[in-house]
């Protein structure tokens, strides 16, 4: 479900004061109810190698479409990513946070890990477009329990950017999002119908493939 913006920036999460030339695009709520300390097991969820939220054909079309234009306008070379065409947002990390659990990249999409506490989680991405950040959070639900959050925030890449965000959006709303919230809900409940990765041993300290200090091309053992 899309939340409103102050789902996100109501709350006082690090990111802000880190990303604070990032725009808000989107704020979901994830469907991953579980207890305080389970944000450890949706880091793993998200990390481990799984490309179910493109296996309908639409969203499988829109991905391919995508990397194919990416690769004729030169969008995704490496000299535009993080650390080449835009510096990491590790640089601009206190102390404490850049001491602290990094947290592990992602397998599936070019999302390295920024930093890692009790109740968040970022990555980030960069090409010829944006300068993009997935903040996954962890809250109280309402009812008595907790659940996942997402946030996306973006830095366009100037004219170009901005062209491709709004040319994405109707796309990501209608099938994008919603191919990778469900896919999230799967995943989040077939862990559960096992009894994996829940309960006490599901924070930053328990096993999530983070190292500390880690460089942003560095992949988390």
């Amino acid at each position: 479900m899309r939340l409103p913006r102050t789902a996100h920036t109501s709350r006082p999460w690090r990111i802000h004061e880190i990303a604070g030339d990032f725009r808000l695009e989107d704020v979901w709520a994830l469907p991953t109810p579980g207890g305080p300390d389970d944000l450890g097991r949706l880091v793993r969820q998200f990390a481990e190698p799984d490309r179910a939220h493109v296996s309908k054909p639409v969203p499988r079309l829109l991905f391919a479409v995508r990397w194919k234009i990416g690769a004729l306008l030169g969008w995704d070379k490496p000299g535009a990513g993080v650390g080449s065409r835009v510096p990491t947002l590790r640089d601009r990390l206190p102390a404490d946070l850049r001491d602290g659990e990094r947290g592990p990249d992602l397998s599936d999409v070019p999302f390295t890990s920024v930093y890692l506490t009790q109740d968040e989680w970022v990555t980030e991405t960069a090409n010829r477009t944006v300068h993009g950040v997935m903040h996954i959070s962890w809250v109280p639900d309402g009812a008595g329990g907790h659940r996942g959050q997402m946030a996306v925030l973006v830095r366009p890449n100037g004219r170009l950017g901005a062209a491709y965000m709004a040319a994405i959006k109707p796309f990501r709303y209608a099938a994008v999002y919603p191919a990778l919230i469900r896919a999230i809900g799967r995943k989040w409940e077939a862990g559960s119908a096992s009894g994996t990765g829940s309960g006490a041993d599901s924070g930053p300290d328990s096993g999530s493939g983070s190292d500390k200090g880690s460089g942003p091309g560095e992949r988390a053992a």
